[in-house]
């Protein structure tokens, strides 16, 4: 009689898991059919929005179904993050994160979700460059200057960031960490009045993304003294890196993909992913993301997954040394 029922519940067993596998096999082959929400953590028109943008015209070409952007901003990024692990994994659902995913884990004290366990990696999209950039009033003439002055002068002088744990306060803490420099960090709600006080003079430098600073470097309205990746861009070519300024490994990147919920069928995984490579291959789209300073990338889902897991172990060091910690 155990060995009948065995039998049954194993039977049905088999049908439930037969049944799910063709339902989500189903899914893939009819996926998408139906607009697509990619979330943004970051405010309209900001750098990272710009190329989510780009990127999502092309992929909607290449699905055939819309991709709608939806900014979530808030929290550094946190609040879209959040939204999307709550939301079902079929799909229809996406973010296109930044490297806030591996950084927020060590600087706020609790985040609602786990970087490595809640999110779907489908691709590496983009990186950028952070860029060295001073106003044109302070007196130091390279960055080797600038660090000898804020040495010289500890309390002084000070540099801005869109806000207190961004990658662009991270990155200049790291940096003035590095070179024993003693600057205030000044916090900002955004690199929009980060950038007004740094033109004003009320702070004398800050690091922020390339695409965001090409305008005033080409204009000449801010100095750009260096450049954070491990090597020169084409954007830039006369900017040295600060890595080949001060002989040393100083790198620090931001950096774009997509990701979905934990659970994202691996077939809807793929499609999505495929999308997103035919989009970084497109020439139009490489001139548009090249004028921005942007990198394309691109790679596999099982690429990006190795990434992100070597950058969450790369940002915890950065962070801890930056001894930056938010409730």
């Amino acid at each position: 009689m155990k060995r009948f029922y065995s039998s049954i519940v194993s039977a049905a067993l088999l049908v439930c898991v037969s049944a799910l596998s063709v339902a989500s096999l189903a899914h893939a082959q009819t996926y998408p059919n139906k607009p697509i929400r990619l979330i943004l953590g970051f405010p309209p028109a900001g750098p990272t929005d710009v190329v989510a943008r780009i990127l999502a015209d092309k992929m909607t070409q290449a699905l055939g179904q819309q991709i709608v952007v939806e900014n979530r901003p808030g929290a550094g990024g946190n609040l879209a993050a959040e939204f999307l692990v709550r939301a079902p994994a079929d799909g229809y659902t996406l973010m296109y994160n930044t490297s806030s995913i591996v950084i927020a884990p060590w600087v706020y004290q609790k985040v609602n979700y786990d970087t490595l366990h809640d999110f779907a990696p489908i691709g590496l999209t983009a990186e950028m460059p952070l860029v060295l950039l001073v106003n044109t009033w302070f007196p130091a003439k390279d960055a080797q200057t600038l660090v000898s002055e804020v040495k010289a002068h500890p309390g002084k002088y000070s540099y801005g960031s869109s806000g207190t744990g961004a990658i662009e306060h991270l990155t200049g803490a790291y940096f003035a960490n590095q070179h024993g420099m003693n600057a205030v960090h000044i916090p900002y709600k955004g690199t929009a009045p980060a950038l007004i006080d740094l033109l004003g003079g009320r702070t004398q430098y800050m690091m922020t993304t390339l695409n965001t600073a090409m305008p005033y470097i080409a204009d000449g309205s801010l100095k750009a003294y260096g450049i954070t990746s491990k090597r020169r861009t084409d954007v830039l070519p006369d900017v040295p890196t600060i890595a080949e300024i001060f002989n040393d490994q100083f790198v620090s990147t931001a950096w774009q993909g997509i990701v979905g919920p934990a659970g994202v069928p691996a077939e809807v995984i793929d499609k999505v992913n495929k999308a997103i490579n035919v989009a970084l291959k497109d020439p139009a789209v490489i001139e548009q993301l090249r004028k921005q300073g942007v990198t394309p990338l691109g790679g596999s889902p099982q690429q990006y997954a190795s990434h992100i897991r070597s950058e969450l172990d790369n940002w915890r060091k950065v962070v801890a040394t930056a001894g930056v910690k938010l409730d």
